[in-house]
């Protein structure tokens, strides 16, 4: 067992323990969080010297693992670009638990991260969450799959429209080969369950979880009218889906407060590369949250690097979210939008030990990091 001690305990779960401690089981969960817990023999105490001890980190949307760090063409493993409707792909086959951004986002401490593939395809396959410690990704999933990642807008124009001269070239197409799948699965379960035995399609295999309700459609939008699309779609079939990047949905504020959806909102930092990010800001998060939307801060690493999770938090702050909403951007928000919050998000009795040990608040101090990062309740990153 591990008992952290004397630290300034974010739970994410109550309210803050200005001076507390956190005990981890054997079994790599959380036993006990207080103001004070005895440690017993044999307990290893580490003593957080006053500094903040928060959940690891949990990023609801990047392509880390899959979008390889510094191998060039070779690590890019996270768009099927031969065709645009590719649902039956996954990200656990690609996925790279030795791609060196893993190391880089626990010292930054992010523990948990929703992977999986790019924007090229209309629909691109099934994204999952996993660790970030680990060698082997099938002893890393924390939930697989977890939504099945669509693309609107001008990724999808740009990839097979104006470089291959195919469709999708329009938006028009973008959203006519969706919910052309749609149909077809849909037609595909009818058909299975009144006992035709239609011919297998591993395409609508896997799309049968998201027409059952049992994954979302993880739906890249920047653009407020593909945003309010991907709804009008989603209501047709009814099927569930995140707002994910939700560049404009600023924009829309009122309009998305009503439906009810997460955004997941990013990659903030940067230029605006494309024409449909022109509202791109980290006042989009602020702006969100006071119209009642639920919200997430995402990176899209490696557009940005994972470990810059919490900087863009803070980024966020200092544009207009309240604090405690910032770190619920990073934390508890993800985790529960994505159907984890049973193992991540929080430090909770009965969790995951995924926790971080920071040298400075890293919402209000450039150049804060991990000083020790848990995972799983084995020491994954460790400052000295």
């Amino acid at each position: 067992m591990l008992l952290i001690c004397n630290g300034r305990i974010k739970t994410m779960a109550g309210p803050e323990l200005a001076r507390g401690c956190v005990l981890v089981g054997d079994d790599g969960k959380i036993a006990a969080v207080g103001a004070s817990i005895a440690p017993e023999p044999g307990v290893r105490v580490v003593d957080a010297g006053g500094r903040l001890v928060t959940p690891g980190c949990v990023e609801a949307h990047c392509h880390i693992g899959l979008d390889n760090e510094a191998v060039g063409w070779e690590g890019k493993d996270y768009n099927e670009g031969t065709d645009p409707v590719t649902p039956q792909m996954r990200a656990i086959d690609g996925f790279n638990p030795q791609d060196e951004a893993l190391g880089l986002a626990l010292r930054g401490g992010v523990t948990t991260a929703c992977t999986g593939p790019g924007s090229a395809n209309v629909v691109g396959g099934t994204f999952m969450a996993v660790k970030l410690a680990g060698k082997r990704v099938d002893d890393m999933v924390v939930k697989n799959p977890l939504a099945m990642k669509c693309a609107f807008g001008e990724n999808p124009k740009r990839f097979y429209g104006q470089s291959a001269k195919k469709s999708p070239m329009t938006r028009m197409a973008v959203a006519a080969l969706l919910r052309e799948l749609l149909f077809k699965t849909r037609r595909y379960m009818e058909d299975k369950a009144a006992g035709k035995n239609p011919p297998f399609d591993m395409k609508l295999e896997a799309m049968e979880p998201v027409l059952r309700g049992e994954i979302p459609l993880k739906v890249h939008a920047h653009r407020a009218d593909d945003i309010l699309t991907a709804i009008r779609v989603a209501r047709e079939f009814g099927v569930s889906i995140t707002l994910d990047h939700c560049t404009d949905g600023a924009v829309i504020a009122e309009e998305l407060a009503g439906e009810h959806l997460p955004a997941f909102v990013g990659p903030s930092l940067g230029s605006k590369t494309k024409v449909e990010l022109r509202s791109k800001s980290f006042e989009t998060p602020g702006i969100l949250h006071a119209a009642g939307v639920p919200i997430s801060i995402i990176t899209d690493a490696p557009v940005i690097p994972l470990q810059y999770l919490p900087m863009c938090a803070g980024l966020a702050v200092s544009a207009g979210l309240p604090m405690e909403e910032a770190w619920r951007a990073i934390t508890i928000n993800p985790a529960t939008q994505t159907g984890i919050a049973h193992r991540v998000g929080s430090l909770e009795p009965g969790k995951d030990a995924d926790l971080v040990i920071w040298t400075a608040d890293p919402l209000t101090t450039v150049g804060a990091e991990a000083w020790l990062t848990l995972v799983d309740g084995k020491i994954a990153y460790s400052a000295e």
